[in-house]
């Protein structure tokens, strides 16, 4: 395995581990949390070197922020650009282990 770049990590923040993402899971489709000026390219670049498997393809979408209030107290969730990564057949990646 090549050494890992250190901007991989800058790319790539966080795994997304929700019911939906675990479903997604089933189809050798893995979703990430990544930076808002990530590319394509570069999500697959970041998740090919750091978890040494095979991308087919990703997906971009990002979430708008919006405003949400709980208990009297108001606030704004902040935009949220997720990655929805397919891998090859035979490929895996374990989200509830960490890097």
């Amino acid at each position: 395995m090549s050494p890992v770049d250190p901007r991989h990590y800058d790319v790539i923040i966080a795994p997304v581990i929700t019911e939906k993402a675990t479903l997604a899971s089933e189809r050798n489709q893995v979703i990430f949390k990544v930076a808002m000026s990530a590319t394509k390219p570069q999500i697959k670049e970041a998740v090919e070197k750091l978890f040494d498997v095979k991308v087919t393809s990703v997906n971009t979408l990002v979430r708008k922020g919006k405003f949400k209030s709980s208990r009297g107290h108001a606030g704004f969730q902040s935009d949220v650009k997720k990655a929805i990564v397919t891998l090859a057949e035979g490929h895996r990646i374990d989200v509830t282990t960490g890097l």
